[in-house]
């Protein structure tokens, strides 16, 4: 698992909101200790390069750069219309989380 440090901080938001929290039944202490579990398994990726825009959401473009910047084997997401154009111009291949899982 790769991500740039813009990505990572973006997961940490995202797993604090409120909403998300109350999804999850985690605190915020879980919250935080499920990140430092998450950061020590992350391998960072530092963006040399941004080709932005490539897709339609700019949120999406984080996880493009990891995935490029960090030579990754492949981009797994669900979002396979959004990132659908832009991997292969990179050569990465898209794959749904239950793919890999499978492959693995």
């Amino acid at each position: 698992m790769l991500a740039t440090p813009s990505l990572f901080l973006e997961y940490e938001d995202v797993l604090k909101r409120p909403e998300q929290r109350q999804v999850s039944g985690l605190a915020l202490d879980d919250v935080d200790d499920l990140l430092g579990e998450l950061a020590a398994l992350v391998e960072p990726v530092e963006v040399h390069l941004l080709w932005r825009p490539q897709l339609r959401d700019p949120d999406d473009e984080m996880v493009l750069e990891a995935a490029i910047n960090g030579r990754a084997d492949a981009l797994v997401t669900y979002n396979m219309r959004d990132f659908g154009d832009a991997a292969p111009r990179f050569g990465l291949r898209l794959a749904r989380p239950a793919d890999v899982l499978r492959e693995l």
